[in-house]
């Protein structure tokens, strides 16, 4: 976008106000930074620049003062810009009344975020979830929606009677088009369902990559795996969950779920909307935190992410690694600093996930986490048996089988979670012997 306006690009430019006493955790400059990073990220759209602007306090009209709304009207006329992003929520009547001043279109942070997931969202359910966010947040915004708001509805009385005006026309048809989305969402939550007790029957952990959005995730997903998703240095590129299996240092399979990035300040309304698109760390045995450790706001970030985290109910039953990804990015002396930091920690790893530094300890790091405590065992299994018989050996937790008259006898080495996928699926075993092994 920067050698020149390609035909069909729409000139947009971001502001963030930056309102005393209502920071967001993080630098004004950075969440500019953000915010354009975000614009970049909405198709066709070629971002002209950015600018903060500093308040006393937000005008209920028009946001900001009527001086410095002349003097950007200006600036965005001078510049030939179609759009402009407003970092922050907007009020529908600010809306309106600043598309009025500066005859363009206005998108306030929710929106912005709403039109990167429309194009993004693949599955099914994230598509209607996409839709659903979409019609209740227009829905509060009728009053700038329309030119035709006082005009009264005519017609026959099919949708609205006599007298109607069409404002309430347009938000009957809004609370319709939402009623017929639930209706098809909770078939979609059902066949998930389906989908998930399918997956419990897999004798695989699931380990979900979580973090801060642009933090490195689908490249960290793609060099694991193989995987082609989506990894441009662009915000919210992975909206949907990819999942894959991975093989560990030890011989163990373990699924690895990429999921949609995190952002401060994401409106309660959009992380309602994705829960389901997030369902996979719900549902994870292991969650791994992936930092930009590079990152001036590193910090901030991670925390934004562990109180969505907290929000979305994730539990302190469900352990959480922390991947400091990008040390290539690091001057020497920072990264050796921080390398040593890491290697005293035990529940985190230092990596580069684009030049693979680190990468070759993370799979007896997962290993190590995994396998929780270890126990030996004796079960004695009937001979016709033979999708339990299988169904261990496919764990890797059998370590020695004798026959004998009654059946069997298999020696075991197991944790507590291979043991209650076991009763899950078969039912309870009654163990023969159990001496306690360290892991």
């Amino acid at each position: 976008m920067g050698e020149g306006r390609r035909a069909g690009d729409i000139r947009a430019f971001v502001l963030h106000p930056d309102i005393r006493g209502h920071r967001r955790g993080q630098s004004p400059e950075h969440a500019l930074g953000e915010a354009m990073a975000l614009a970049r990220a909405l198709p066709h759209v070629e971002v002209a620049g950015g600018e903060i602007v500093s308040l006393q306090k937000p005008r209920p009209g028009l946001l900001f003062g009527k001086g410095r709304v002349a003097e950007l009207g200006a600036k965005f006329t001078a510049e030939g810009i179609d759009l402009v992003l407003v970092d922050g929520p907007l009020t529908p009547i600010q809306q309106r009344n600043l598309e009025r001043e500066w005859d363009l279109k206005i998108l306030d942070r929710t929106g912005l975020i709403l039109e990167i997931f429309a194009d993004r969202a693949r599955t099914r359910e994230g598509v209607l979830q996409v839709e659903l966010a979409a019609l209740s947040y227009q829905r509060t915004r009728l009053v700038r929606a329309w030119t035709h708001l006082e005009r009264q509805r005519g017609g026959l009385g099919f949708v609205g009677g006599p007298g109607e005006t069409q404002i309430e026309a347009d938000r009957r048809a809004i609370d319709e088009a939402i009623l017929r989305l639930r209706r098809q969402l909770s078939k979609v939550a059902k066949t998930r369902a389906l989908h998930r007790r399918a997956r419990a029957r897999v004798p695989y952990p699931v380990v979900a990559l979580v973090g801060y959005t642009n933090a490195g995730k689908s490249t960290l997903f793609n060099r694991l795996t193989g995987a082609e998703v989506m990894a441009k240095d662009m915000l919210f590129a992975t909206l949907d969950p990819t999942m894959r299996a991975i093989t560990l240092a030890d011989g163990a399979e373990v699924i690895l779920a990429d999921t949609v990035g995190f952002i401060s300040d994401l409106p309660h309304e959009l992380v309602a909307a994705f829960r389901a698109t997030l369902e996979e760390v719900l549902d994870a045995d292991l969650i791994l935190h992936v930092r930009d450790i590079a990152h001036p706001e590193t910090e901030a970030q991670a925390a934004d992410v562990r109180a969505i985290l907290e929000s979305l109910g994730v539990g302190q039953a469900t352990p959480v690694l922390e991947l400091w990804n990008k040390t290539d990015l690091l001057a020497p002396e920072e990264r050796a600093a921080l390398l040593k930091r890491a290697s005293r920690a035990g529940d985190v790893l230092a990596i580069s996930a684009v030049t693979g530094e680190g990468m070759s300890a993370l799979p007896a790091f997962l290993a190590r986490h995994l396998e929780g405590e270890m126990r030996e065992a004796e079960i004695l299994l009937a001979h016709d048996a033979g999708r339990e018989r299988a169904w261990l050996y496919a764990q890797g937790v059998v370590r020695g089988e004798t026959q004998e008259e009654g059946g069997t006898r298999l020696a075991l080495r197991w944790n507590a979670r291979q043991a209650g996928q076991y009763a899950a699926q078969f039912g309870e075993l009654r163990e023969e012997g159990a001496p306690e092994a360290s892991g």
